[in-house]
């Protein structure tokens, strides 16, 4: 295989036609190609005067002599695993977010069939009980955008994009499209599958799985864990488990877990995290500062990610930007505020959001344990929701209001997209004095590089809590193991060891490895 590099394209065109001018510019007839497929599209809009699409394409000849004035490439193939397991219990993997559905399709794929436990419901009937919430208001502490069949990215954005270089990233891309996913997620520069999607993906990964003789439980709490001289030997739910190994994929929301864990001596670190709230502008005016008014390509729902370090020394940044999207309601347990936010994959909706963050170290919440962030966290959800009016209203303030310290009358040009509903008021209240100090420094500065952020009509809702774990559940580096309970493997988002759909899954699959590499 060879690659071709920097072929732009100024023109709304087939991937055919990208194919055909492409081998033009570089003299290379089409009887001479044997296979070829887009490996990467970007969209270069630094100039508004010349935005256009930045393509590089694999071409494999049937002539191999041929090929060597071209850039040479490799086909990518994952890694051989090398099996070694023989034990006779089955791996016990509690949660089916990313991390546990990737780490049992690496099982199953090698022989192993693993039983999944999910505390919440399977994705069908997730749905009913989120859409529920949304017309009555109706909670249910299990089954939500936090918990339930997918995990929280299956209400997301669905963004695939991440700095993580590892070798597993295509394997990722390549069963989300085996699954459902669209093609384009191989080769965009920034992929995204949107809720829509991820819904029948999820199932579809479920049925293999379970094809496969894997297990996969729903409803199935993991309330203890039995352990024997610092090894695992069972897990409970409404049942006991026997087993030697278990992947603990649990999500970042898992509280009650975390203080069992915690209670048993399992060792766990406090982490740094970040806390803030959704920011909502009109799409249309993210793509106006993005793009400009000149382009003729038609381009998708524009996105953008900033970050300013405050005199402070703290650092305000975007966050899961969620192009054409809605903001979320995020809680996983009663009486409490989180907001999030989701697109689904046209990313056709009229408002664009994103979390805007404020760093928060360790020493900001300490105080007697590692679990002390998780109530930092859960002590400002509480003071949402009394702000927002004790209903499950999100508190929600236009920017200029922010700014000013005043609470928020009317709503401008951008209306808030919550659900179930949201009440006006000043987010200064609630929010810690480095916060909201922070955001404030930050938007005007925001400003500057995103023409518009500081809208006075944009829309802030709070609060945004739960970016990343408080919590970081130790493990050794090579094996993955926990650092003092054998056969236990925290994993993922939730472990401390991702942030996002695709490191989530790299590490359920990198997880999975270990397991089946130990003899």
């Amino acid at each position: 295989m060879f690659r071709l590099r920097n072929i732009k394209i100024r023109e709304d065109l087939t991937e055919e036609q990208v194919f055909q001018k492409a081998i033009k510019a570089n003299k290379i007839k089409q009887e001479e190609i044997e296979k070829w497929y887009i490996y990467k599209k970007s969209i270069d809009a630094r100039k508004k005067e010349d935005i256009y699409y930045n393509y590089t394409i694999d071409i494999k000849l049937k002539n191999k002599e041929k090929e060597k004035r071209f850039e040479q490439i490799e086909e990518y193939e994952f890694p051989k695993i090398e099996i070694k397991r023989k034990s006779q219990y089955k791996p016990v993997i509690i949660g089916s977010g990313p991390a546990g559905l990737f780490a049992g399709l690496i099982l199953v794929e090698n022989g192993i069939k693993p039983i999944i436990l999910e505390r919440g419901k399977c994705v069908e009937e997730r749905i009913k009980d989120i859409e529920e919430f949304k017309k009555t208001r109706k909670f249910n502490t299990k089954s939500n955008i936090q918990f339930g069949e997918g995990g929280a990215g299956t209400f997301s954005d669905g963004k695939l994009n991440t700095g993580n270089n590892s070798i597993y990233s295509r394997k990722v891309l390549e069963e989300f499209v085996k699954f459902g996913a669209p093609e384009e997620i191989l080769y965009m520069s920034k992929p995204h599958i949107g809720t829509d999607n991820l819904v029948k993906i999820v199932k579809n990964i479920r049925e293999y799985i379970i094809s496969k003789g894997g297990e996969v439980l729903f409803n199935e709490q993991v309330t203890d864990f039995e352990m024997q001289e610092n090894e695992i030997k069972a897990v409970k739910s409404s049942k006991k488990i026997e087993t030697d190994t278990v992947i603990l994929a649990i999500g970042h929301s898992a509280r009650d877990t975390f203080k069992r864990l915690y209670e048993l001596g399992v060792e766990i670190r406090p982490k740094n995290f970040a806390v803030g709230v959704r920011i909502e502008h009109l799409q249309k005016d993210i793509n106006n500062a993005q793009y400009g008014e000149k382009t003729k390509l038609k381009l998708p729902s524009a996105d953008y990610k900033l970050v300013y370090h405050a005199k402070n020394g703290r650092t305000c940044y975007t966050f899961c930007m969620c192009p054409g999207g809605q903001v979320i309601a995020s809680n996983s347990e009663e009486n409490s505020i989180v907001t999030n936010g989701m697109s689904n994959f046209a990313r056709d909706g009229v408002n664009a959001n994103s979390a805007l963050l404020v760093n928060v170290t360790v020493d900001d919440f300490y105080k007697n344990t590692p679990l002390d962030g998780m109530y930092f966290q859960e002590e400002l959800e509480k003071k949402a929701f009394e702000l927002g009016g004790k209903d499950y209203n999100a508190p929600a303030q236009k920017v200029e209001d922010f700014m000013f310290n005043q609470k928020t009358s009317e709503f401008g040009k951008v209306k808030p997209t919550y659900l179930p509903g949201v009440t006006k008021a000043n987010l200064n209240e609630i929010l810690p004095d480095f916060v909201s100090e922070t955001i404030k420094e930050a938007i005007p500065e925001l400003d500057k590089k995103l023409h518009g952020f500081a809208d006075n009509d944009a829309i802030l809702t709070g609060v945004e809590t739960r970016s990343s774990s408080p919590i970081q559940i130790t493990r050794e580096k090579e094996t993955l193991n926990s650092t003092n309970v054998k056969g236990l493997y925290p994993c993922g988002e939730g472990a401390g060891y991702a942030g996002g759909i695709m490191t989530a899954a790299i590490d359920g699959i990198k997880c999975a490895i270990q397991v089946l590499e130990k003899e």
